[in-house]
């Protein structure tokens, strides 16, 4: 097998047809039955990994079609977590929105919808890599715990180092599952390490009793023990983007601050990092890399302009100053649908940019 990542990856998510949206709404709205719809969602993964097959992508995923957010289903199925309802306008926008709270001990759900939805993808997959994607343990420990007002008034635990510990032993367990499920190549999306860098957010943390700057060494020990106990044929990277809602964006800032401490993590076999526009910085803190793999987020999934290829094979040799070019490989910055309503993109846009990312990439590398 091609070391993962590969050297033209995806992160995950794929823009919803309209006859999955429209069976969702039906649901939603009680006129078609439970069954219903998952044999809708069934039919058009089949045709969306199919689609990805024959692009000749080596990594294929269910486009996450059976989730409303990238990172609330898998988090509302653990134990210990309950969803609520709210308004938001933090991506520039206001719409409905979920979140999460610890409101009972949390463990993982032997149960847990999520193992059956991967079966599904890595029989479809067939021949070809099935990528089982998961929000990190970060984005509890920073949304449903220090940031939760529901979870300030009604603490569930008597310290912090219990929880961090239960968070850590429930991601244990969710590991093993999916490996147990037959996964062999896994990624953790955790956006929250945004927070630490974003002013904005750091003042949110600071005025919640937290210290965003120790947070950053904390956030690094738990993924590292998270990780500690992860089966040695079972590769697992990280994602992250600074937040992805219909093309909007949530963190502002760089990779400096959290760069030493998340580039150390090295039970990661690469990391997925956002490089698709000014905001991104430079690739100064990819400096920081052990001996594994960056995925360069250089195609935008925000925008439907199709890249210049010369521009992105510019862009690949500026990182080399940083990154040995064996260390490199090339994916979009993130998903094309994070939340069920997708980026102001079309299907058309989306296929051509990850044929954008594969034929960039085997003209930059011509091994594995």
């Amino acid at each position: 097998m091609s070391t993962i990542p590969f050297r033209f990856d995806q992160v995950g998510s794929l823009l919803r047809p309209a006859r999955l949206k429209d069976a969702r709404e039906a649901f939603k709205q009680g006129t078609i039955t439970k069954e219903a719809l998952t044999k809708v969602e069934d039919e058009e993964i089949i045709k969306v990994i199919q689609k990805q097959k024959e692009l000749g992508l080596q990594a294929v995923t269910d486009g996450e079609f059976r989730r409303r957010w990238w990172h609330l289903d898998f988090i509302a199925g653990l134990k210990g977590i309950t969803v609520y309802d709210f308004e938001t306008t933090a991506f520039g926008v206001t719409t409905e929105a979920q979140g999460t709270y610890v409101s009972g001990t949390l463990s993982f759900d032997s149960a847990h919808p999520f193992l059956s939805h991967f079966k599904f993808t890595k029989e479809q997959a067939g021949e070809v890599t099935a990528k089982q994607t998961i929000p990190g343990p970060n984005m509890i420990y920073l949304d449903s715990f220090i940031l939760s007002k529901q979870y300030h008034e009604n603490p569930v635990y008597e310290d912090k180092a219990a929880f961090i510990q239960d968070l850590i032993t429930t991601y244990q367990a969710a590991i093993q599952a999916f490996y147990d499920a037959g996964c062999r190549y896994l990624q953790l999306d955790d956006t929250s390490w945004g927070g630490l860098f974003d002013e904005r957010f750091r003042g949110l943390i600071t005025n919640n009793g937290y210290d965003p700057d120790e947070l950053i060494q904390e956030f690094g020990d738990i993924t590292e023990a998270v990780l500690a106990a992860k089966p040695a044929d079972l590769a697992i990277t990280f994602h992250f983007c600074k937040g992805n809602f219909q093309s909007h964006w949530l963190y502002n800032g760089s990779y400096d601050k959290i760069a030493e401490r998340l580039l150390a993590i090295t039970a990661f076999d690469g990391f997925f990092l956002e490089f698709d526009d000014e905001r991104s910085g430079s690739f100064e803190p990819l400096k920081n890399i052990r001996e594994q793999r960056i995925v360069l987020g250089l195609v935008t999934t925000k925008t439907p302009e199709l890249e210049d290829k010369d521009v992105l094979k510019a862009r690949i040799k500026e990182a080399t100053q940083y990154v040995p070019l064996t260390q490199l490989c090339l994916s979009p910055q993130c998903g094309f649908s994070s939340t069920q309503e997708g980026n102001k993109v079309t299907d058309e846009d989306q296929w051509a940019k990850l044929q954008l990312v594969i034929e960039t990439a085997k003209e930059v590398w011509t091994e594995k």
